[in-house]
């Protein structure tokens, strides 16, 4: 199986914090989440996912989501929309995903296990990790793409739509950098993508924009509820 290696720069249930941290490449010994003990996929999971905002979520908020508006994801954080059940390439990538990660770990050596975190500077940010390190200095996003998409990651390019996601994973984490793997049978793309500070101020702004609209929202159910 072929693998290619590039390194990206950065291109140009209610918790709020009213204030953005700005946390710069810090010391992976210096924590900035908290773990979670529960698997990813369980009915704990989902209950804990809608409870805030996850890594998956951030292209929505940003505007950079082709599959869901924000709109909608505010309607499913409210309980007022069911999760939408997984289609076909979801399915798909959840099937490959346990072979992606063993993957990523003969070819860079990096012992990596999925992981649920929560920061502990904003409580509804949030990331079901698809591989963390022991020691907390090496994370990666698996992708098990189409040929699109695997095409562009093998140009040194990270799709835009999945951009956010990597950076709100980086926001949460405080690390300095995240592995993509976009993984295929016959070839492999590993990019490092560093974190990029002025895109992690704007997308936690407007996270906590759309969580405030989200806390509104409920507070509002409930009293028309309790009317």
């Amino acid at each position: 199986m072929a693998a290619a290696g590039f390194v990206i720069r950065p291109l140009a249930f209610c918790f709020l914090q009213h204030f953005v941290i700005q946390r710069s490449m810090q010391d992976p010994s210096i924590k900035s989440y908290r773990k979670l003990d529960f698997e990813q996929n369980t009915a704990e999971w989902l209950s804990w996912r809608r409870q805030g905002i996850g890594a998956s979520d951030a292209p929505v908020v940003m505007g950079l989501s082709p599959w869901q508006k924000a709109g909608e994801l505010l309607l499913l954080k409210t309980g007022q929309q069911a999760e939408r059940p997984a289609n076909g390439y979801m399915q798909r990538g959840k099937d490959l995903e346990p072979l992606a990660r063993e993957a990523f770990i003969r070819h860079t050596g990096i012992e990596v296990e999925p992981v649920c975190v929560q920061s502990t500077d904003h409580a509804w940010m949030r990331a079901s990790l698809d591989g963390l390190s022991a020691d907390g200095r090496h994370v990666v996003e698996i992708k098990c793409p189409g040929e699109k998409d695997h095409r562009f990651a093998a140009s040194g390019c990270v799709p835009e739509k999945y951009f956010p996601q990597l950076q709100h994973i980086l926001a949460v984490t405080g690390l300095g950098e995240i592995h993509y793997w976009s993984f295929r049978f016959d070839h492999t793309v590993l990019l490092k993508v560093d974190r990029d500070e002025p895109f992690i101020a704007d997308l936690i702004e407007k996270e906590i924009d759309f969580w405030t609209r989200v806390c509104a929202t409920a507070d509002g159910l409930a009293a028309f509820t309790a009317s």
